[in-house]
């Protein structure tokens, strides 16, 4: 049990025992993250007076980066598109207009095919989806020790699941698809794994490139040809948010059909691709290849949203089919994209000063919100904390030496001194 949960255990039973013997098992390990992203944003909140890298949305001149178009939306909304509930599946429209969107930025997709997508409240809960269908207590999930910290919650806590972790990059800073192969095959007397892939990845921002992906596509293959059956999990949150050459689609499209033991699940979202973050709308699309096994899937899915969230926001979804079909959507969204990736630049040109050399590496970094130091000399706790209380400046700590910064919350004008701000923390405190 992890400690946060064994306090809170310990607290009931000192003031409230009859409430932990009603607790299930699952109840009695959840918790709520003091050491995690969410409890250092809050901090951040109150104490980063100048600057505030810390939360995974991107702002501009103090406000949420939004899009024009949708502040002006809601009058023009009638009733019925507001107020009744929505379908559990979503509304029709915006899954044919999500699933265009697939095939538009998708070209494998041509001539494949897939289930319709169905809508869920955003890529949390279309991740426990995925997780409550396919992983069972002692399954083993296959994810890079880079990762979004709610994996280790969604498939291990929540889950039962036992994570296999492989270290994103090798030693010249490209994917390292040698160590994710490792990784796989220990779950090879299983018979079964979960995979999961997230790219642009949170925390590091990097997508692979066309060769990389092969590479993985042709691991995937292999291992399937080896008699395992695997679940490809597809975490897209950042689809769409590319600054360089690196592979502009997702690696699901290539999955689909590839073999009759994978099975391939797209979570996505207009969350972070389309700057609605409270919208909380996204998408869990299944592409076995196979239409009676994808319409099953859509079934026991629908019955997973029913029996917990009854239906997402009706609201958000007719909002959301508004903005997809306005005629500024594309070039607005685009805009936004254009700023983010000049910030993603600028944060390159800032950290290709080799005075930095004696404090961090840099994680390749190519998309999405953020980027992420690999501190030499001091963990990054300390040096979050220093930066923080010091100058103001708020950032992640993730594991010992990884310090996440996002800068899609950063003017570009602000990027070099938030940088020598970490720097002189961590010098301070070497």
């Amino acid at each position: 049990m992890h400690h946060e949960a064994a306090t809170l255990e310990a607290t009931l039973r000192t003031h409230a025992p009859d409430v932990l013997s009603c607790l299930s098992e699952l109840g009695r390990q959840l918790y709520f993250p003091r050491e995690g992203i969410l409890s250092q944003s809050a901090e951040a909140k109150a104490h980063a007076h100048a600057y505030n890298a810390t939360i995974g949305i991107a702002t501009s001149k103090g406000l949420a980066m939004h899009l024009p178009l949708l502040q002006h939306a809601l009058s023009a909304f009638a009733p019925n598109d507001v107020y009744p509930y929505a379908p559990p599946e979503g509304k029709r429209d915006v899954r044919i207009a999500w699933r265009d969107k697939l095939y538009l930025e998708n070209p494998s997709l041509r001539d494949k095919q897939f289930g319709l997508p169905i809508v869920t409240h955003a890529l949390t809960h279309g991740l426990s989806i995925a997780s409550d269908l396919f992983v069972d207590a002692g399954d083993t999930v296959v994810v890079s020790e880079q990762r979004w910290e709610n994996y280790d919650m969604i498939f291990g806590l929540r889950r039962g699941a036992q994570l296999a972790t492989y270290p994103l990059y090798d030693d010249e800073g490209h994917l390292h698809v040698a160590a994710f192969r490792h990784a796989l095959y220990s779950a090879r007397p299983k018979g079964k794994a979960i995979v999961v892939l997230n790219f642009p990845n949170n925390p590091t921002g990097y997508t692979p490139y066309r060769d990389e992906v092969d590479a993985l596509v042709d691991t995937v293959r292999a291992a399937a040809n080896d008699g395992m059956r695997l679940v490809v999990v597809v975490d897209d949150a950042y689809f769409g948010l590319f600054y360089d050459d690196c592979s502009r689609e997702s690696i699901w499209a290539r999955l689909i059909g590839l073999h009759p033991r994978i099975v391939p699940i797209k979570v996505d979202g207009a969350t972070k691709e389309h700057f609605v973050w409270g919208f909380r709308v996204g998408f869990l699309t299944v592409g076995t290849g196979i239409h009676e096994a994808d319409a099953v899937l859509e079934q026991k899915t629908l019955g997973a949203i029913r029996s917990s969230i009854s239906s997402a926001s009706h609201l958000s979804q007719t909002a959301l089919l508004y903005a997809l079909q306005h005629p500024e959507f594309a070039a607005q969204c685009a805009h936004n994209v254009a700023e983010l990736r000049r910030r993603a630049l600028r944060v390159r040109d800032v950290l290709s000063d080799r005075s930095f050399a004696d404090v961090w590496r840099v994680y390749p970094f190519n998309s999405g919100y953020f980027m992420c130091l690999q501190l030499l000399h001091v963990p990054s706790e300390r040096v979050r904390a220093h930066a923080l209380h010091t100058f103001g400046v708020g950032t992640i700590a993730l594991g010992t030496h990884d310090l996440r910064v996002a800068y899609s919350c950063l003017e570009e004008d602000t990027i070099a001194h938030v940088f020598s701000c970490i720097a002189s923390s961590a010098r301070a405190l070497r």
